[in-house]
């Protein structure tokens, strides 16, 4: 008797039409959204800091990070904080759809360029209904001098705190 194919639990959010899925061990917590505070000097695609659990938290805007239209900020839009390598990174969502589980066996491979995305972002593609699922490698989302990147901003305030 062979072994069932491993499954795991993914967290499906959109942005904008499309659907986008992280493992949930990727994605630590799903907050309401608030505005995030800016933070001078940084890249575009920082939209500023939050305070979560007494830790000053980088946050993405996902749409900008991906190159997809700017659009206003849905009335569901949620934050996604996220750990990447030890730390946490939030990023803007348009709306979180649900938790579910994933066959690893259904994953599809990557192409090499799916909407503007490089596809080292990617660990593959999931059907859902008759919908194509992103599934995003989100420690990969970020190179190692975007982390520093991110960094930073949480560092300021505790320099001029």
């Amino acid at each position: 008797m062979t072994a069932p194919a491993p499954i795991s639990q993914i967290v499906t959010f959109r942005l904008g039409d499309e659907l986008f899925a992280a493992d949930i061990f990727a994605v630590e917590r799903v907050l309401r959204y608030t505005p995030p505070t800016p933070v001078p000097n940084v890249p575009a695609w920082i939209e500023g800091v939050i305070d979560y659990q007494g830790r000053v938290v980088p946050v993405i805007n996902l749409r900008r990070r991906f190159e997809l239209p700017e659009a206003p900020i849905p009335a569901d839009a949620r934050i996604l904080v996220l750990t990447v390598e030890d730390e946490w990174v939030a990023a803007t969502v348009d709306g979180v759809l649900d938790v579910t589980p994933l066959d690893s066996s259904r994953l599809a491979p990557p192409p090499a360029l799916f909407r503007g995305l490089a596809a080292s972002y990617l660990r593959g593609v999931v059907r859902r209904g008759e919908r194509l699922v992103v599934f995003l490698d989100v420690p990969r989302l970020f190179s190692t001098d975007e982390r520093i990147v991110l960094e930073r901003p949480s560092e300021e305030p505790a320099r001029n705190g």
